[in-house]
């Protein structure tokens, strides 16, 4: 299973689940981790879900031994539909979203990072848009920084392309709160936990609401609005180093 999920009182861990390649991004992972959000979103035992990544890490980015096989896997030429899914599930859910982000978050990585509505970060972890070093668009990076932090934020984190630490994720807003390394799992599980203990549709009406602030636009609309002027590589993607 590329996604495992584990359902609690009230709310549900879903981690990513290919430790051995740094839970980097394929679309089978997509499916799943679509269908997972899709599911919790629908469950009303759930208020809170947990996003996370197996063996203390979040999310490498796409698995780029995957991208540029040769030849490419089945699942290739969907790639697209698959990714857009994921981030519609997320855009569309109801429940508030915490994530536990452990040691990084890397491009695709980060966009799942930044989509999360509380995010706790280890002190050395760091989230890094750094599709800018290679020419290369970021459509939902900058879909996720425009529809939750300002103008400014965003050109820093995605026209840098450089790494911020959790502390600076604090200073930006992008994290809730910023932790000790090997507490960071411990410290989003908390949250949700606590979370999920708050009346029934009080989460729920307070995301609605503080949505309808930002935009009223459908999930396709908002992200196609940031897909128009993305780039499209001129080789396959490589590691950001």
């Amino acid at each position: 299973m590329n996604v495992i999920t584990e359902k609690h009182e009230g709310w549900i861990e879903i981690v990513l689940n290919r430790p051995e390649r740094r839970n980097a991004i394929t679309g089978p992972l997509g499916e799943e981790l679509a269908a997972s959000i899709e599911a919790a979103s629908a469950d009303d035992a759930v208020r809170v879900i947990l996003l996370r990544g197996n063996d203390h890490s979040f999310c490498s980015g796409l698995d780029l031994k995957e991208f540029n096989a040769d030849p490419a896997p089945e699942w290739m030429a969907e790639f697209g539909k698959i990714w857009r899914s994921v981030h519609k599930a997320l855009f569309q859910c109801p429940k508030t979203v915490v994530g536990a982000l452990e040691r990084y978050a890397i491009n695709g990585g980060a966009a799942l990072a930044l989509s999360c509505d509380l995010l706790i970060a280890g002190d050395g972890a760091f989230l890094q848009v750094g599709e800018v070093r290679q020419g290369m668009g970021a459509p939902y990076n900058l879909a996720w920084l425009r529809l939750r932090h300002s103008e400014a934020t965003t050109a820093q984190v995605a026209l840098t392309g450089r790494r911020f630490l959790g502390k600076e994720l604090v200073g930006l807003g992008i994290a809730y709160a910023s932790v000790l390394d090997d507490e960071v799992a411990e410290r989003a599980q908390t949250l949700a936990e606590e979370l999920a203990t708050y009346p029934p549709g009080a989460l729920a009406r307070i995301k609605a609401v503080t949505r309808r602030y930002t935009t009223e636009s459908s999930a396709d609309e908002w992200f196609d609005r940031a897909m128009q002027h993305s780039p499209s590589p001129r080789t396959p993607p490589q590691r950001v180093k």
